[in-house]
């Protein structure tokens, strides 16, 4: 049985949702490694009894192709044909290293927030929020992020199974970190290993450069 919920049943639960809480919202995203990209972003607000990820289940499709080539577009469509509110690429694009990004969010009834985005350079890492509840409180509020592994590729940093942008230094002639998924639900992304060998090794990513530890994004959230 799939342990993440169906388009179907996750429009059945927003519309049996009948929490009031509307609500107004600025929420501030800021890449907070030293090297590290993140593929556009989606936010949604949306009820606190459905997720789109969640931390040891197996991920959907939709999570899939986000986690894996940064494409966002299925899952703003399920979440957004489910009733939930969506701001897709509120950076209108890749956010770099240290910047941030802003949107303003009307969550009607929703009463939680999710955020994700692609990590780069990684196989399937993602910079994820699971279901943040929202405060009912006026107030501004900080949330740390950590990057999960989706769980469905194994990490084998090889230049020929992550997206490739110009603006990363790849190696070449690794032989694989991993050769198989050790861990096929959503976890916490152990970080590239890497190594100082351009033309070999295990990695095509560079240690010196693409290591990263949690956390990995600082998120503000303000509540008028």
């Amino acid at each position: 049985m799939n342990k993440t919920l169906t388009a179907l049943s996750i429009a059945a639960v927003f519309m049996s949702a009948g929490q009031a809480q509307a609500a107004e919202i600025d929420v501030t995203i800021t890449n907070a490694t030293k090297n590290i990209y993140f593929t556009p972003l989606l936010v949604a607000a949306h009820s606190s009894d459905i997720f789109l990820f969640r931390s040891g289940q197996a991920a959907g499709s939709e999570i899939e192709l986000m986690a894996e080539g940064g494409d966002i577009g299925p899952l703003s469509s399920l979440a957004s044909n489910a009733g939930a509110v969506v701001v897709s690429d509120p950076a209108e694009g890749i956010l770099n290293p240290g910047d941030s990004a802003t949107t303003t969010m009307d969550t009607g009834d929703a009463d939680s927030l999710t955020i994700t985005a692609m990590l780069l350079p990684t196989n399937d890492g993602f910079v994820g929020l699971d279901s943040w509840p929202i405060p009912s409180t006026p107030g501004t509020y900080t949330v740390r992020l950590n990057g999960y592994d989706a769980g469905t590729e194994a990490n084998d940093e090889l230049v020929g199974s992550m997206p490739t942008p110009p603006f990363i230094n790849f190696g070449t002639g690794g032989t694989g970190v991993e050769t198989v998924v050790t861990n096929d639900t959503v976890h916490i992304h152990p970080g590239n290993l890497g190594d100082t060998d351009p033309a070999g090794g295990l990695s095509d990513i560079s240690s010196t450069a693409y290591r990263w530890l949690n956390p990995v994004a600082v998120v503000t959230v303000t509540v008028k």
